[in-house]
């Protein structure tokens, strides 16, 4: 069916039965719930139809509506949209993200809905399930790292028929057509290694969550900066469950090679895991920066620190604010390329690396930041 004659059977279905969800026509004429919407939205910008939510209504119908005092339905100029949102449970690292998706859907009238992912690949299918079928005209989604197993999850994101953002997430090789906004934690590592290096630091240790999504990345970069300036990476300590070690004993073994003089500049991720070492040091009779030098990774509470922690941030709420851009423009024009946009961190320097004051080339997270390439 060609793309005119599938529009006048959806303008037929609409002027037949009243009102039709984007669902069931889809269903009727075996084309995806997107090819539906798009339809929907041609059809309203020619005043043939009046655009609802999940749906549309006949003109003839939206004036009874009214004049039966229910609900008015708006026009296709002031429809609202309406996102879903799907996040992690937990962590301290997201509402910043949802923060600028928050300010940048009100800015543009998008009304956004809130899913909590599960710990399994069926709990994100089933939030994702939820949304769609509410008729949402697009899918924000942060699934929790390393859903197994990873084929699994890149032919379910596939698979999916409506326009998907990943925000803070890298998609598979295998993912379809999605795009995807990131901070870019590897370059984010690279402004650490190079702050602590030129401050005459050739020895940097990483301290990072073996759980935490980003640590790869931060790791790369890292390991990337180090390589860069002639550094030998290493030695590198594992926050977390590795081998059956505990975080206190993480923290009591860093510490002894800081008394020992073994370590003496770190990049430590995150800020909690940075506050917590510095008061053990400080319990050891050990300074901040004179006997260890540290960046940290995070910049939620770096500054609250006994000592305020020189810190990487990554421009959180412009990672939002950018998905929400991104996900109108693929809803308003589908046939545009792909985009994958990266969003650079920045330093910014307080006492606990030994220097006050800025660093020259510190990357900006500001909104109109960033650069893209093709997904």
């Amino acid at each position: 069916m060609l793309t005119e004659e599938r529009r006048e059977a959806v303008l037929r279905m609409v002027e037949r039965q009243g009102t039709i969800t984007v669902k069931e026509a889809a269903a009727e004429l075996g084309v995806s719930a997107v090819t539906v919407r798009q339809d929907v939205r041609d059809l309203a910008g020619r005043g043939l139809v009046v655009r609802v939510h999940g749906g549309a209504m006949s003109p003839g119908a939206a004036r009874s509506a009214d004049a039966a005092g229910s609900a008015a339905p708006r026009s296709a100029a002031r429809q609202e949209q309406a996102f879903g949102l799907v996040v992690p449970p937990g962590d301290y690292y997201y509402p910043e993200i949802i923060r600028g998706v928050q300010d940048a859907a009100r800015a543009h009238g998008v009304r956004v809905v809130l899913a909590v992912s599960g710990e399994t690949l069926a709990d994100n299918q089933e939030q994702v399930r939820r949304l769609v079928a509410a008729g949402t005209d697009g899918l924000l989604l942060m699934p929790r790292a390393g859903l197994e197993p990873a084929e699994r999850t890149d032919e379910w994101l596939a698979g999916l028929d409506v326009p998907v953002v990943l925000v803070d997430r890298r998609a598979g090789a295998w993912s379809g057509r999605l795009e995807q906004v990131a901070s870019d934690h590897a370059h984010g590592a690279g402004l650490a290694v190079r702050h602590l290096a030129g401050l005459g630091h050739r020895r940097i240790a990483l301290v990072a969550r073996a759980e935490s999504p980003n640590t790869p990345l931060i790791r790369d970069g890292y390991e990337a900066a180090c390589g860069a300036l002639g550094l030998a990476a290493g030695p590198e300590y594992g926050i977390g469950p590795i081998e059956g070690s505990t975080s206190t004993e993480w923290f009591e073994e860093f510490a002894g090679a800081v008394e020992a003089g073994d370590v003496r500049a770190a990049l430590v991720h995150n800020d909690l895991d940075a506050v917590t070492l510095v008061g053990l040091l400080q319990a050891r009779g050990l300074r901040v920066p004179e006997d260890l030098a540290i960046v940290t990774y995070d910049d939620e509470v770096a500054e609250l620190s006994d000592v305020p922690l020189t810190a990487v941030a990554p421009p959180k709420r412009a990672v939002g604010a950018w998905a929400v851009d991104l996900l109108r423009r693929r809803i308003a024009e589908p046939g545009a390329p792909l985009a994958e946009l990266l969003l650079r961190p920045e330093l910014r320097v307080r006492a606990s690396s030994g220097v006050s004051g800025g660093v020259p080339g510190g990357g900006s997270g500001g909104h109109p930041g960033g650069h893209s390439g093709g997904a």
